[in-house]
């Protein structure tokens, strides 16, 4: 039940930032938000994360991300119920990779692209050299603590 709770809460989140972004802003418009570190710049991209197969023909690459998305969602439903009860982090992090490629999902369904729009960069120079959602920042955050659990969970198998 949680992992639902948290992945309809990313979406939601996920498509309300989106919402207003193509009600305020106009294709390619940056804003400051932090002047010299985060603006809202609005981009769509219509590959995966960073730009991977944005030059493919729609027809392909909308039915490639929705199968994809389905095995990403089939993988971390499969993971959720094979983990412990007890490991709450490890179930928000599923959340949050579930809601953040579902985000993405909504996104490709109804535009055919997905829509960026954090940026950093300082004094024009862009630091993190991709424009970004909240269901991107969601999947990062969700795939990092599992990688970090995954690696201590082994680094504790070793000592012993």
């Amino acid at each position: 039940m949680m992992l639902i709770g948290i992945s309809m809460l990313v979406v939601a989140l996920d498509q309300l930032t989106k919402f207003l972004v193509l009600n305020t802003l106009s294709l390619n418009e940056s804003i400051p938000v932090l002047p010299n570190l985060l603006y809202l710049t609005y981009t769509q991209n219509p590959g995966t994360a960073f730009g991977f197969m944005s030059n493919m023909e729609a027809l392909v690459r909308i039915p490639f991300f929705i199968a994809s998305t389905a095995a990403a969602t089939l993988i971390v439903y499969m993971y959720q119920r094979m983990a412990s009860p007890d490991r709450l982090l490890t179930r928000v992090a599923l959340g949050l990779v579930w809601g953040g490629a579902l985000g993405n999902l909504v996104d490709r369904l109804l535009y055919g692209k997905v829509i960026d729009f954090i940026e950093m960069r300082y004094h024009e120079v862009q630091w993190f050299p991709y424009i970004f959602n909240v269901a991107d920042s969601c999947i990062t955050v969700g795939l990092f603590y599992l990688l970090v659990e995954f690696i201590a969970s082994q680094s504790w198998k070793t000592a012993a």
